[in-house]
């Protein structure tokens, strides 16, 4: 099965100016990721951004770099611009690696291609993981998703869903439990025709309110495929704080001769 990887990367970024090229261990953090695109065993990679500066550190690591529309106001319709400008089939399989995720075991690349290659119905695939605490599930930056018995999506939220009715009766504060509840990984795999319907949609009523593009997806009817992933992501990076550890982590694996 062969696939392609669009790492969107936006330059601007309200909480981390200059995100994609924060050094990480003597790199950008965009390196690191593209290292990760390759080792998934993808026919291509390439890296979409809006910013001149972005390009030239990509090809300076000898990386492909795409400049792409800077009026994109998300990382898909950035993949969706590459996917016309290459010519790609509609039944083409191309994963979507978020420019921040320097931690991204390549195997959940592979996974989640792999997931959507499988139901021949889906039009876009994505992983999930066990929460691993209350206070996780009732965190709303870690989005939460349910599925039907099948495996595929009924729903995404910030919220935290499954809500617990007999282990929360007094209330948010008082929950205690979240059996059931799975963490949504920030990684997709997509039929190019799906891409191209998708960017084309305009945001949808649920998407605005929990600010979430993959709802659009859903409310339009189309079918997302949800599995399990193989092994735990590792963190992203959006602040300061999740810089500093990730600077740590990756030191840690670069020691381990990982």
């Amino acid at each position: 099965m062969g696939f392609r990887v669009v790492i969107p990367a936006r330059y601007a970024s309200v909480r981390l100016p200059g995100k994609p090229l924060v050094d990480i261990c003597g790199q950008p953090m965009l390196y690191w990721v593209h290292q990760i695109a390759q080792q998934s065993g993808a026919a291509e990679v390439i890296v979409a951004t809006d910013d001149e500066r972005i390009v030239e550190a990509v090809q300076a690591f000898g990386g492909r770099a795409r400049l792409t529309s800077l009026t994109h106001a998300s990382g898909t319709d950035r993949i969706a611009e590459v996917a016309q400008i290459g010519g790609w089939a509609e039944d083409d399989i191309v994963v979507n690696l978020q420019g921040d995720e320097p931690l991204m075991p390549a195997v959940l690349l592979q996974q989640v291609a792999e997931l959507l290659e499988s139901h021949s119905s889906a039009a876009i695939a994505t992983l999930a993981s066990r929460m691993g605490s209350l206070a996780m599930m009732l965190d709303p930056n870690y989005v939460k998703v349910v599925t039907d018995a099948e495996g595929r999506a009924l729903y995404f939220s910030r919220a935290p869903i499954p809500w617990g009715r007999d282990t929360a009766q007094a209330g948010m504060a008082s929950q205690r439990g979240f059996a059931g509840a799975r963490r949504h990984v920030g990684l997709y795999a997509y039929r190019v025709g799906a891409l191209r319907r998708l960017s084309m949609l305009p945001p949808s009523p649920l998407e605005q309110i929990e600010r979430l593009e993959q709802l659009r997806a859903l409310e339009n009817g189309m079918e997302i495929r949800v599995g399990d992933a193989r092994v735990l992501p590792g963190p992203h990076v959006d602040t300061e704080q999740e810089l500093a550890l990730v600077r740590s982590l990756k030191a840690t694996q670069i020691g381990q001769g990982a």
